[in-house]
């Protein structure tokens, strides 16, 4: 049954969702420009009143899908597009927003939460800060609208029906048709960091939106200094969140992906880089202007390009125009229109509006002295900038290129063949200026300097410095110039700011935000220096033999062929395959995935071969059915160390009929390390394996023979009690033989085929007549490469005949790599979320005070008028 009225509900609703924005932006640029006090109050109420039930019908939408992917409504076309019924309930969840229409309604959410909260708490400035919310909500709800107006559709709507959005022959013959199942979420989304990462990502997005409309409203009342109060929480804010957003994706990069980082210069990964770059440094200028007017024109800029880098980036994100240049980029449905008019437009109004302002925006025509923190602050803001621009130009050569194709003129520029090498070489230098400007301006800002004072005050933070450098470049072996030299200024600017922290701000955390925040990029910068720069490959290949001549030279190099069960050397580690394991919620951690076989009718279920043991405790016996994940196998490499500590990792390589094999790392961290493994190639599957077939075997108790460089021993045969699939009835003669594999060192496996004879009914010639039919269930091993049946009893020779079969033995090709304190990025990045959730907790703070007097002040006045 099609469940038609919960669709119908989610497309009314975000019709309702655009009107209602449409209205409130409408009203509330009324109220803000009427004069009649009456008036004003009809239209605030107005405008608040639909913005309300804007934010309603935003959240019944956001309830609406969920509710429909969580009960797996496969007649929907977003639903079936995006989950399947064995996804975990956690990952559910991220098939919300894994396409375009599930993103732009988790972007206006956060849109709807902010608004509701700057309605309550941005006093005078409510009515044009609304209006700009409220239009670009406007814009982002036809995004979803999905609707045909004179022949031209806007938006894309989540709540088109299968049948209704791609053409099948079965609906032809049944309109009513419903798939059993979804085509699944992408395998790479299948992490807990893509839960939390891009509705963080989003809230990033929607909160610069709050300055952008904050600089808007203070060029329309021409109000340029109270903007920077009532924003700069919002700034710190929208910095902080984008930034944890931006290094969330980081460590899903670093866990998920098999390019053995977090960070590869990705367009996408730029085009949001870039937007916080730009922020921050807006927000750097914007501290200038407490003092004086030499930053306004520039802090105002930065400000508006930060929101309109966010546009920019989701035009280059999601209309398609990357193409292949991006592992992130969602395909082109058809909305590349509305996003380029969605970023012409607010980029117009901005640009427009600003241009319009500009001689009446004051200056402050006085230069700012070398000894002066406004001169410093001024400089780490241009390398910021500068920083974003080496960025954003060749980043964008796919949408130049697009652009010029438009209107007749070929172009091919081409992104950097080696982006990684393209854009560290650059960054790496502007970050060491980044790092030494925001160590020495710390101290030019809490401290008044000049000529006389300058080496004084300057000289213990450069010994310190130069002390601890000089001993980490001893202890760590660093020979490379720019890695001295960016270590140095990283190690300054930790140095500068802990000395604020102690010094200056006298361990006062409230206003410790700068310098925590600062604290927490030079830790960063450390940690990206020591994981990238010093990383080690200990996989490396010393047979002196290459792979596969159509392997890459790199593959063939710096990975390491393993046979299952064999030990083999690599650094301080013995490391052995141990085998592919499965997952199931019915099973906690990892089993043998030998020790089930899936249901030919049910690919998400499997029966138990083999008794699933773990600890001493029989979790699964011979015969069970269990849920399995059978997209995700995870192989078991055990580390031993030379001090005989062991570990297992269990990376894993996901088969998805789309995409083909994904391999994902695993990574097992240790105070001084991460040691990050992925698997590069594996043997042939067990459906693809081919087998030798050997001579018959004749044995009997005791006797042993010679298999695939093994001594195979027959200990005889015992009752067989259960058999998976199959339940033993009274009078089946069922037997299991044990034949023992023999690896030395008093270690052997057991291989245990099974023969089954049970009674039949079969139609002869004088009818119905009972007959006996075998059931032979033969024992695999894939680390032994044998295949063993027992086909046949021969009870008056006290003999069984057995048919063996060979093939090459299970084997995986992995890559290993130490990080050494890689550990250090991320505590870099926990400090940066504490130090501007400081900053913007102070900063809201002191907007509230002045508000609060405002308030006050101006209720006196009006009682010393009466």
């Amino acid at each position: 049954m099609i469940h038609s009225f919960v669709g119908e509900l989610g497309h009314l609703m975000i019709i309702i969702a655009f009107v209602s924005a449409i209205l409130s932006a409408i009203a509330y640029r009324f109220t803000a420009t009427e004069t009649d006090i009456e008036e004003k109050l009809r239209w605030k109420k107005l405008a608040r009143a639909t913005f309300y039930i804007h934010g309603i019908s935003i959240f019944t939408t956001v309830c609406t899908l969920f509710f429909m992917i969580f009960n797996h409504y496969y007649e929907y076309h977003y639903v079936w597009s995006h989950s399947s019924n064995n996804l975990p309930a956690y990952y559910i969840v991220s098939s919300f927003w894994e396409g375009q229409e599930g993103s732009f309604l988790v972007w206006t959410f956060w849109h709807v939460l902010i608004a509701l909260f700057l309605i309550k708490k941005s006093g005078e400035w409510e009515f044009n800060v609304m209006f700009i919310i409220a239009a670009v909500q406007a814009f982002l709800v036809s995004m979803v609208l999905g609707i045909t107006i004179f022949g031209s559709k806007i938006g894309s709507s989540p709540f088109i029906l299968l049948r209704d959005a791609i053409e099948a022959p079965v609906f032809s013959s049944n309109p009513n048709f419903i798939p059993e199942d979804g085509t699944g979420l992408n395998p790479l989304l299948q992490n807990i960091w893509m839960v939390i990462h891009p509705p963080t990502l989003f809230m990033g997005f929607a909160l610069t939106l709050v300055p952008f409309a904050f600089v808007i409203a203070a060029l329309i009342q021409r109000d340029y200094q109270g903007w920077i109060k009532a924003s700069m929480g919002w700034v710190i804010t929208a910095i902080s969140v984008l930034g944890i957003g931006i290094m969330m994706g980081a460590y899903w990069a670093y866990e998920t992906l098999n390019f053995g980082g977090y960070w590869n210069w990705d367009p996408v990964e730029n085009a949001v880089y870039v937007p916080w770059l730009i922020l921050v440094s807006g927000l750097h200028l914007m501290v200038i202007q407490h003092k004086s007017f030499a930053a306004l024109k520039s802090a105002m800029g930065l400000i508006l390009g930060a929101f309109i880098l966010i546009l920019y980036s989701t035009f280059l994100t999601r209309s398609g125009v990357l193409g292949e240049a991006s592992v992130h980029s969602f395909t082109d449905l058809g909305l590349s229109g509305q996003l380029l008019l969605y970023l012409v437009f607010f980029s117009a109004i901005a640009f427009v509006l600003f241009v319009y302002r500009m001689k009446d925006m004051p200056s402050d025509k006085k230069e700012a002295s070398a000894y002066s923190s406004e001169f410093w602050i001024f400089i780490g803001a241009t390398i910021l900038a500068l920083m974003s621009f080496q960025v954003i130009v060749p980043t964008s050569y796919p949408a130049f290129n697009a652009l010029l194709s438009n209107i007749g003129i070929a172009s091919n520029l081409a992104p950097p063949a080696d982006a990684v090498e393209f854009y560290t070489k650059f960054q790496l230098w502007f970050a060491v200026g980044l790092a030494l400007v925001s160590g020495t301006a710390q101290f030019f800002f809490w401290k008044r300097i000049d000529k006389k004072n300058v080496f004084t005050i300057l000289t213990t933070p450069y010994i310190i410095t130069l002390v601890i450098t000089a001993t980490l470049i001893l202890m760590g072996n660093v020979h490379q110039p720019t890695y001295i030299i960016l270590l140095t200024a990283s190690i300054f600017s930790l140095v500068a700011n802990l000395i604020v922290i102690i010094q200056f701000t006298k361990l006062k955390i409230s206003i410790s935000g700068g310098a925590v925040t600062h604290i927490g990029i030079a830790l960063m910068l450390i940690g990206i220096l020591s994981s990238s720069g010093f990383e080690e490959i200990i996989s490396l290949n010393i047979s002196g033999k290459i792979y596969n001549s159509e392997f890459p030279e790199e593959m063939n190099k710096e990975n390491v062929l393993l046979f299952r069960g064999h030990p083999k050397r690599m650094g301080q580690y013995h490391l052995t395959y141990k085998g592919p394991r499965y997952t199931s919620k019915e099973i906690p951690g990892y089993f043998n995935k030998e020790s089930v076989k899936q249901l030919a009718n049910d690919p998400y279920r499997a029966v138990v071969v083999e008794d699933i043991v773990k600890d001493g405790k029989t979790l699964a016996e011979v015969g069970d059915e269990i849920q399995i994940y059978n997209e995700n196998v995870y192989y078991e490499i055990e580390y031993v160390s030379d001090q005989g500590k062991s570990f297992s990792l269990f990376p894993r390589v996901q088969d998805n009929e789309a995409m083909g094999p994904i391999p994902s790392p695993d990574i097992k961290s240790f105070w001084n390390k991460d040691m990050y493994t992925h698997i590069t190639n594996l043997a042939v599957s067990d459906d693809e394996i081919e087998w030798s077939k050997q001579d018959p075997l004749k044995m009997s108790l005791g006797d042993t023979v010679f298999l695939n460089d093994y001594v195979v021993v027959f200990d005889g045969v015992k009752p067989l009690e259960k058999a998976p699939g199959y339940v033993i009835k009274e009078g089946d003669v069922a037997l299991q033989a044990n034949l023992r594999v023999l690896l030395g060192a008093n270690n052997s496996i057991d291989l245990k085929p099974s023969y089954i004879l049970t009674q039949v009914k079969r139609m002869g010639i004088d009818g119905l007549v009972n007959d006996w039919e075998a059931g032979l269930l033969p024992s695999i091993n894939r680390e032994l490469g044998l295949r063993l049946t027992l086909q046949e009893i021969l009870p008056k020779e006290n003999a069984f005949i057995f048919s063996a079969e060979t093939a090459q033995k299970d084997w995986v090709i992995m890559k290993a790599v130490e990080k050494p304190f890689i550990s250090i990025l991320w505590i870099g990045t926990i400090l940066l979320g504490i130090g501007t959730g400081i900053a913007a907790t102070r900063r809201f703070k002191e907007h509230k005070k002045s508000s609060t007097k405002k308030t006050t002040d101006t209720s006196k006045k009006e009682e010393l008028t009466v």
